[in-house]
C-alpha cells in the first residue's frame, strides 16, 4: 500500500505519523509524501512540524510540502488552546525551508498508479477540494480516500454539532462529497474519540521507543493535550483521532463503515460545519461515503497494541537493528 498523508500536525497526527514512519521502516506501507493543510496551526507551521517528527523518527527524506494557506471561504481559525501556539504542545519544531509543491507530490503518485495509493486526510478538505478544482483529471483517478471528520447523530466538538476539520473548511468538505470521485471512507467522532491516551499508557509508548529520538519530546507534546481535554471537563486523557484513522486506512484494524450519501452545511453561522447523513435515500443521490459509526472496545485495544509494536520498530531502528537497516536500504535503492 502506498500512501499519501494530508495532515495538520497537531499533536493527535503526530502519533499517525510516528505509526506510518513506522510502516515505512518495517516495509509494510509505503510513505509517498505528506502534505499540510491549515488547520490546528497554518499549512507552513504544520509542513515545519510534520518534517521534525519525521526527522525525529528516522525518516528525514520523505517528500513533503505545504499547501493551501486559507480556507476556500471563511477565515482561518486555528487551535492554540488545543494544540499550542505552534501545534506540538509544549514542543517546537525548529525553523526549515517549507515547499509549496504539494500538488505536484500528488500529481506525482497518482501517476505511479492509483489501484494500491490511499490519500488519508486527517486535517480539514481544503488541499482535497483545491486539488479538484486545479486537476480534475488527476482527481478523477482517486479510487482510495479516508478522511477523519463529522460527526453523525454525535456531538460536535467544535460546536453542539459540528466537528472540528469539516467546521474549519465546511465549503471544502460540501465541494469534496458533492463530487466525490469514489466512495470516501470517513472517520468521525463517533469512532475516533474512543482512541483515548492515557498518561500510564503514554509513559508505557515512551518506554517502548527506547532510543528513538521521538521519545523525549513525546511527553512534552502530548501533556499539553492531556491539559486541554481535562480543561473540557474529559479528565487528564486526550482522544487521538487521527492514529485511528491511519489504522484503519493500513487494515491494521477492522471495521465496519455504512455506505450511505453524507452532506456539510458550510453556509450557516449556527450549524457550520454540520454533517448529515442519509441511509435511507431521503435525497435519491448516489451514495457518496463508507461511515464508520461504531467500534467495539476490543479493537481500541488491539489498536494500540499495533501502535506499540509500531513503538517497538522505531526503538530498532534507532538501535541499528541489522535486518530493519537492510529493509530500509534495499527499499531506497527500489
Amino acid at each position: 500500500m502506498r500512501i499519501i498523508l494530508d495532515c495538520d500536525p497537531g499533536v493527535d497526527d503526530t502519533y499517525a505519523l510516528i505509526y506510518l514512519a513506522a510502516a515505512a521502516h518495517a516495509g509494510t506501507h509505503e510513505l509517498e509524501c505528506v502534505t499540510t493543510t491549515s488547520g490546528n496551526v497554518d499549512a507552513d507551521q504544520c509542513a515545519r512540524n510534520a518534517a521534525w517528527i519525521l526527522t525525529l523518527c528516522g525518516l528525514p527524506i520523505i517528500p513533503l510540502a505545504a499547501g493551501i494557506p486559507e480556507p476556500l471561504e471563511w477565515d482561518l481559525t486555528t487551535t492554540p488552546e488545543t494544540h499550542g501556539d505552534t501545534g506540538l504542545g509544549y514542543a517546537h519544531a525548529p525553523e526549515r525551508h517549507v515547499e509549496h509543491d504539494w500538488d505536484r507530490l500528488w500529481i506525482d503518485a497518482i501517476d505511479r498508479g492509483t489501484e494500491d495509493l490511499h490519500l488519508i486526510v486527517t486535517g480539514p478538505m481544503t488541499n482535497l477540494a483545491a486539488f479538484r478544482r486545479l486537476h480534475p483529471e488527476h482527481y478523477a483517478k482517486l479510487r482510495h480516500i479516508t478522511v477523519m471528520g463529522g460527526a453523525f447523530h454525535y456531538p460536535g466538538n467544535t460546536t453542539p454539532t459540528a466537528e472540528w476539520n469539516f467546521w474549519v473548511d465546511p465549503h471544502a468538505a460540501k465541494e469534496v462529497f458533492a463530487d466525490a470521485p469514489t466512495p470516501i471512507t470517513v472517520c468521525p467522532l463517533n469512532v475516533t474519540e474512543k482512541m483515548l491516551l492515557t498518561p500510564e499508557r503514554l509513559y508505557r509508548i515512551i518506554e517502548s521507543l527506547g532510543a528513538a529520538p521521538i521519545a523525549e519530546h513525546l511527553d512534552p507534546i502530548t501533556c499539553f493535550y492531556f491539559e486541554f481535554h481535562e480543561e473540557m471537563g474529559q479528565g487528564y486523557q486526550a482522544q487521538i483521532h487521527d492514529l485511528f484513522t491511519v489504522l484503519t486506512v493500513t487494515r491494521a484494524i477492522q471495521t465496519a463503515p455504512q455506505l450511505a450519501t453524507i452532506d456539510i452545511e458550510a453556509d450557516s453561522d449556527l450549524t457550520r460545519g454540520t454533517s448529515l447523513i442519509d441511509t435511507s435515500h431521503f435525497w435519491d443521490r448516489t451514495p457518496n461515503a463508507h461511515v464508520i459509526t461504531d467500534i467495539p472496545d476490543t479493537t481500541i485495544d488491539h489498536a494500540w497494541q499495533l501502535f506499540d509494536d509500531a513503538c517497538h520498530i522505531l526503538s530498532r531502528i534507532a538501535s541499528g537493528d541489522a535486518a530493519l537497516e537492510k529493509l530500509r536500504h534495499l527499499r531506497a535503492e527500489d
